[in-house]
This record gives C-alpha cells, sequence and structure tokens, in this order.
C-alpha cells in the first residue's frame, strides 16, 4: 500500500477560481501536479492547500478532468474514492486575533485565509472509505489541550477561550484495506512564522502536531480530545494508520518551536522512514544561502523554499506509519536536473509547487 502526501499549491486568491480552473482539462498547473501523482501513482493521497468547495466539486473536477486522464504519456490513475471536508481557513472569527484593532482580515480568521476554505485538503483513495467513522477535529478548542503553549499574555480571555487548534482541521479517514482498516491522520498545520515575538503562529504549530502525537498514544493522555460529532478519545491502541501532510515543521531548522516535529519522529507508536531525493540534496547544494548553515541532511528536504535570508530547503512534508504497519520503501519526488521528471518540480516559479510529494510504502499485514 503506498500512501502518499503532496502539498499541491492548487490554492487560488478569490473563492471559485479553483473550480474554474479546474472545470476544462487545460490549466498546465494542475496538469503537471496529476503528472506528478500519476508517475508515483499512490493508492492513497492527501492533497494539500487544495481550495475546499462545497459538494466535492473541485475535488471531482480535478479527478475526472486530470487525474483519471493520463499526463504527457503517463497512465491515468483511477481514485474511485475521496473524502473532503470544511476547513478553519478564511472562516471569520469576529475577533480581532491580530490585535491590529480591526476584525475580519485573513489573520482573524480560525486559519489564515482570504476566503473560507483557501489552503484546504482533499484525500483520494482506490480503497473504501469508511465515511461513517471518519473523525474530524476543526472545532476543538486549543485551551482544551492540557499543558499547551497558547500565550495568554497575546490573546485575550474572550479569544483564547474561543481560538480553535487546527489551523486547517485535523482527519482521521479510516482506509478499508481488503478486510483490514487504516487510518489516514491528515492535517496542515500553521507555518511557525508571519507572527511576533509572543511566536503564536509556532506555538500553534507545535500543539497541531502534537495532538496527533497524542491521538495514536491510545492511553489516558487522549481523554482530552473530543471530535466534532462530540465523540472523546485517541485511537485505540493497536490501529493502523499513517500520519501525513505538510506540518511545517523541520527537525532542526527553520522557525519550528523546538522539538514540534520531533513528538512525532520520536514518538513510539511511529515510525520515521527517513526518505530522501537526489533532487533535495542537489537544490541545497547549489542554491546556497540559508541552506548552508541548515543542521538536517538536505537529501531529506521536502519544500524548496526562499534561501536569501531565510528559511533555505527544509523538510516539511511527512508520510509517517505507525510501527505495526512493515515498512517497504519511502521515498521523494524531487529529480535532480537532467533525471525524469524534473521538469515537473524544477525552481522558482515552480510549474507545480514549492513542495514535493512524498510517499511510503507499506505491508497491510493479513489483508485478505
Amino acid at each position: 500500500m503506498r500512501v502518499a502526501t503532496y502539498n499541491a499549491s492548487l490554492n487560488r486568491n478569490e473563492a471559485g477560481q479553483l473550480l474554474r480552473d479546474l472545470s476544462t482539462p487545460d490549466n498546465q498547473q494542475a496538469k503537471n501536479i496529476a503528472e506528478v501523482i500519476q508517475i508515483n501513482n499512490p493508492d492513497v493521497v492527501l492533497v494539500n492547500e487544495f481550495d475546499y468547495v462545497p459538494g466535492g466539486q473541485a475535488a471531482e473536477a480535478f479527478r475526472n478532468n486530470y487525474l483519471s486522464v493520463g499526463q504527457n504519456g503517463q497512465v491515468p490513475v483511477d481514485y474511485p474514492y475521496y473524502y473532503v471536508a470544511p476547513v478553519n481557513t478564511g472562516v471569520q472569527s469576529g475577533l480581532d486575533l491580530n490585535q491590529d484593532g480591526q476584525t475580519g482580515g485573513p489573520d482573524d480568521a480560525w486559519g489564515f485565509g482570504l476566503f473560507p476554505g483557501q489552503y484546504g485538503m482533499v484525500i483520494y483513495s482506490k480503497y473504501p472509505i469508511a465515511h461513517d467513522q471518519v473523525r474530524t477535529f476543526q472545532n476543538f478548542r486549543w485551551q482544551d489541550m492540557p499543558s499547551n503553549q497558547l500565550p495568554t499574555d497575546y490573546y485575550t480571555r474572550e479569544q483564547a477561550e474561543q481560538l480553535r487548534l487546527s489551523s486547517k482541521s485535523h482527519w482521521d479517514v479510516p482506509v478499508r484495506v481488503g478486510n483490514k482498516t487504516v487510518h489516514v491522520l491528515a492535517a496542515h498545520p500553521t507555518p511557525p512564522s508571519f507572527d511576533g515575538p509572543e511566536d503564536r503562529n509556532g506555538r500553534k504549530n507545535n500543539d497541531e502536531i502534537r495532538f496527533w502525537a497524542d491521538y495514536v498514544t491510545g492511553n489516558k493522555t487522549t481523554s482530552y480530545i473530543y471530535d466534532d460529532a462530540g465523540h472523546h478519545g485517541g485511537l485505540p491502541r493497536g490501529e493502523r494508520f499513517v500520519i501525513v501532510g505538510d506540518y511545517n515543521s523541520d527537525p532542526n531548522d527553520g522557525d519550528s518551536f523546538p522539538g514540534a516535529i520531533g513528538q512525532l519522529l520520536n514518538n513510539s507508536r511511529v515510525r520515521d522512514p527517513l526518505p530522501t531525493s537526489n533532487g533535495a540534496a542537489e537544490a541545497s547544494e547549489r542554491q546556497g544561502g540559508a541552506n548552508l548553515a541548515h543542521e538536517s541532511d538536505p537529501a531529506r528536504d521536502t519544500a524548496d523554499f526562499n534561501d536569501n535570508p531565510v528559511p533555505g530547503n527544509l523538510r516539511v512534508d511527512y508520510a509517517l506509519p505507525s510501527k505495526n504497519l512493515p515498512l517497504l520503501d519511502a521515498g521523494v519526488f524531487w529529480p535532480a536536473p537532467g533525471q525524469p521528471g524534473s521538469e515537473l518540480t524544477g525552481d522558482y516559479p515552480f510549474p507545480t509547487s514549492d513542495h514535493r510529494l512524498v510517499w511510503v510504502d507499506v505491508k497491510v499485514p493479513g489483508k485478505r
């Protein structure tokens, strides 16, 4: 079973634009993104930064007009199943969350966004999705996480009591693989930047990551968790899962709160496949700048960010299976210049996205 995550930058600056772009089969960025997915052919893929459109119209348009059509000689990929749901980005809070004396701006939404659903996400699957068992955590309040990092000296009491933790949403989407279930745990935490000395985004990023770390432990530490349907608790012990998404956190470099992504990478139930690519190592060396001072192995980078002055290329996209799913292989689709597919990643302005598709192959034990 191949599970992938891909921040495809299929976000637009106004509501409805993505659906218009995907309603015909000739949007070049969408064609390129579909080609990347077809080359890697995941069984399940989370697409981050895919604007939410109620009713799944955009998700279906991308599937029918792009993924189901062979791009540049590639074999079409068929996803009979998909999952999409509302997110917090662009949903106005009615509060002055950035303390600028005004309300209604993109920073005053529960998650940064110009309109409701901007920077949303969608899961495509070759396997059936157990829709009646999906859990979402869009409305979970930050203050309800014990020992949280919420900066109470920055937010008013009224704001702190209402703040939602998830900047998009957290989804537990069970996928039926034969007679077994694998939980796809999807999220896209806020970047730990674009704030001030209070580090409100860095702190929120840390706790958005911690949410999954707590969720998969399966013990009393999960009792605080509640989903949007009012059900409490985390994932039962023994369940199989893959955590996917752009988590905007590198193990060593960038602006992350100390140890943020380590909450997952060092979790006793999580396996880090440590995927690499030739293109990431080459880009770091060629681009220089902030990359020269990085501690992390540049071959593990998954995003091509600004190098002068900061942050440089980082590892921020993850596909992390549970340890009870035997690891077969893993990788990052970032070909070096001259290698097949390198024209799909490229340099700024990118033909697809500044992020790269990350995949992991696991064996589902006992599948029939």
